[in-house]
């Protein structure tokens, strides 16, 4: 009667069962322009090699996708996530398990009858022992560590975004560096040359001695900066050997930072389809699924745990030469433990259960706010930066042409070496600024596709 009882009630499983809870989802996102075309259709949505088309950079993210240590990492977690899951869901099934035993008693003549100095009594059995789930504790610490693994899958997910990111962030700082030193050592070599001429003009009377003394101040600011750019170049270096994986070595060079992706206009898709694709919200929303589970576990503790036990052997008894058996052994009932007294225990067990969901609910939401503002800046800096680099480009141009002027009026002695000194210096300067603007628009590219979770779903 309990065992049939007990079959009648399987099936009730305690605590809430998970759903996922409405969040406040924008009708667009903020800092969208107003010529961006809308739609479902997303950047995010689109493979990294077909935003990142150097061939080069798509060689380098390769290998960081086979190679880089934190995927490595990530991918073991998953692995053990996956081994947890196996040992959870292991206890909803009988353990059957065999034993056997053979012990020798010998006993000392004066302690013992003649026949029964000696007895040699082996015995095997097979035992069993079944935890009925009857109020859904196992089956509910089963969701939570399957909800477990999707959250680990997904923080592989977001290493995998932030490794494609990290890596054409790095790859497209190094190009911009290739260029500050190739403007460098342009600008010098053009110095040393107007050193030269300054020179014959001074030795020729033509030019006073502050005119060389300046021209020299430009050939050596520009000289100064090369060991920088240098140094610079050869610790970015370091840091994408270590994103492939390997020691800090010479990275190969693709396009240059010109020629690199800029990106049109690229449209954002719809801010609910972010909650899918981005991984952080992801691994958030399947941490509460996990917390939620881990309710109903805390809540079957209230219940009484019964068990199915049974066993059975055969044995026998050897004593001073004559055999006893062999004998049977089958024994079959129930177990039945129900908490009485536990000074709040289980009570205290709900409580934290319920505090670590409602805490993962505030992290799902807190998570999804964050995302919905990485997109937004990004977006903005995206049209910002573009915004500046067109500007940062009409004024190289400009400076461009007033330096040209200005060596022409100077070596036709209108005006002095100092005209000439203050255009060069702001050409110089503008002109690595604009390396670095047409870096920093590359970067807010970057900077969108992984706001917007891309990268991942086409490794």
């Amino acid at each position: 009667m309990v065992l049939l009882a007990a079959l009648l009630l399987v099936g009730c499983t305690v605590g809430p069962d998970y759903r996922r809870p409405q969040v406040a989802v924008p009708p667009d996102f903020r800092g969208l322009a107003t010529d961006t075309p809308g739609g479902a259709e997303s950047l995010g949505d689109i493979a990294w090699w077909k935003i990142f088309q150097d061939e080069t950079l798509q060689s380098l993210i390769r290998t960081a996708l086979a190679e880089n240590y934190d995927l490595r990492i990530a991918a073991a977690r998953i692995l053990e996530a996956r081994a947890q899951v196996t040992i959870v869901r292991s206890a909803q099934f009988p353990d059957v398990s065999a034993s056997a035993s053979a012990p020798y008693v010998s006993l000392p003549g004066d302690r013992a009858p003649l026949q029964s100095r000696e007895t040699f009594s082996p015995l095997g059995t097979f035992d069993l022992v079944w935890e009925l789930d009857l109020w859904g504790r196992l089956r509910r610490a089963t969701e939570a560590a399957r909800a477990q693994l999707l959250a680990s899958e997904d923080v592989q997910r977001f290493v995998v975004t932030t490794l494609v990111s990290d890596v054409a962030t790095a790859y497209f700082q190094l190009r911009e560096l290739d260029l500050e030193l190739e403007i460098s050592r342009r600008t010098l070599t053009t110095r040393q040359e107007a050193v030269r001429l300054v020179t014959l003009r001074y030795q020729g009377g033509v030019a006073a001695l502050i005119d060389l003394r300046q021209a020299e101040v430009l050939l050596y600011t520009a000289a100064a900066t090369i060991p920088d750019v240098m140094r610079r170049i050869e610790q970015t270096e370091n840091l994408i050997s270590v994103l492939l994986g390997r020691n800090p070595a010479a990275v190969p060079r693709g396009r240059p930072l010109l020629q690199q992706f800029s990106g049109p206009i690229v449209p954002p898709g719809l801010p609910a389809t972010l909650l899918e694709r981005r991984p952080d919200v992801r691994q958030a929303e399947d941490e509460l699924a996990a917390a939620t589970a881990r309710i109903g576990v805390a809540k079957a503790e209230y219940f009484p745990k019964v068990s199915l036990i049974s066993s059975a052997g055969v044995g026998g008894t050897l004593i001073t030469g004559s055999w006893f058996g062999p004998t049977g052994l089958l024994a079959i009932g129930p177990q039945v433990s129900v908490p009485i007294f536990n000074m709040g225990r289980v009570g205290a067990g709900v409580d934290s259960a319920v505090a670590q969901a409602q805490a993962a609910l505030a992290r799902y939401q807190q998570t999804i706010q964050q995302a919905f503002r990485d997109v937004s800046d990004a977006l903005v800096e995206h049209r910002k930066r573009r915004e500046a680099r067109i500007e940062q480009q009409a004024l190289v141009n400009s400076l461009t042409d007033a330096a040209r002027l200005a060596n022409v009026r100077y070596r036709g002695g209108v005006t002095s070496y100092l005209e000439v000194l203050d255009t060069e210096r702001q050409l110089f300067d503008a002109e690595l600024q604009l390396a670095q603007f047409e870096r920093d628009e590359l970067l807010a590219v970057v900077r969108l596709y992984r706001a917007l979770g891309g990268g991942w779903t086409a490794s």
